[in-house]
């Protein structure tokens, strides 16, 4: 066989086993699985839900937490440290009835909110597929996904999707992208560029980076590097920060920054990974 034959040949090959795998991902079931406490990871879960036309289920507190934000922290403080996440209602759906399960959450102390620790304890997700997903203010998929790993050994946790509260609005649109991208859902997309090398931060860029995060009600840190991409809906950046992590300690963190394409459009930080 020649080069040329051998060539055509592996890349048959290799689309008949991209399209097996995808048309396997289509077949398996799905179950979106979530808790919320202000709404936002519910809008999230519902917009899953829809758009795989997977089952849906809200993870519910025996006693539920007030929604208030200085209550939610001090009460979530308090569970944290003793070591007792809530109780939680009973799942009217079974895990083990699913192959893939969208876990969603929003992000308390930087990790999955209190509830989802009392889930992983009580139910046994051994050789399922957990996708996570989150709401959080500034960042925390990668941190909870590493938390998830931790607690749920024997499940296979897979890249997830995080959105800003701020941003929700966006999902729908990401959540298509996301889902197509992973085989979770029918169709294409086109693949995003790579950002470029890092370089140094110029005026220009640090206004874009101080527009973007400045309103953000916490310190982000002082962006010294930048990378860029050009997307079908406008320009993305990631910035290496310089900042203080929640010890007080020197850290450094990547912010993601968009500006769209239309007229006027303002610059917004989609998350920060610490």
């Amino acid at each position: 066989m020649n080069i040329h034959k051998f060539k055509l040949m592996k890349t048959l090959l290799l689309s008949i086993a991209m399209m097996a795998s995808i048309g396997t991902c289509h077949a398996q079931k799905k179950l979106v699985l979530y808790y919320s406490e202000t709404g936002t990871t519910k809008a999230v879960a519902e917009e899953l839900a829809k758009q795989l036309n997977a089952d849906i289920e809200s993870i519910e507190a025996v006693k539920p937490y007030s929604g208030n934000f200085q209550e939610t922290i001090q009460r979530g403080q308090r569970e944290m440290q003793s070591g007792e996440g809530p109780e939680i209602k009973p799942l009217q759906k079974k895990i083990s009835d699913y192959d893939v399960i969208f876990l969603g959450y929003p992000i308390w102390f930087g990790t999955y909110a209190m509830p989802i620790a009392t889930l992983v304890k009580t139910y046994d997700f051994a050789g399922k597929t957990v996708v996570p997903f989150c709401s959080f203010g500034s960042g925390g998929l990668n941190t909870s996904a590493d938390a998830l790993k931790k607690a749920l050994p024997k499940a296979n946790i897979v890249a997830g999707y995080g959105v800003r509260t701020a941003r929700v609005a966006a999902a729908p649109k990401e959540l298509d992208r996301f889902l197509k991208e992973n085989g979770y859902k029918e169709g294409s997309v086109t693949p995003l560029p790579d950002y470029s090398p890092q370089q140094p931060v110029t005026d220009a860029e640090k206004a874009i980076f101080d527009a973007a995060c400045s309103s953000y009600q916490f310190p982000l840190g002082t962006p010294e590097t930048v990378g860029k991409r050009q997307t079908p809906d406008g320009t993305d950046y990631k910035f290496l920060v310089k900042g203080r992590g929640p010890n007080g300690a020197e850290s450094t963190s990547t912010i993601y920054v968009i500006v769209g394409n239309e007229p006027g459009a303002k610059p917004e930080f989609t998350q920060v990974v610490r």
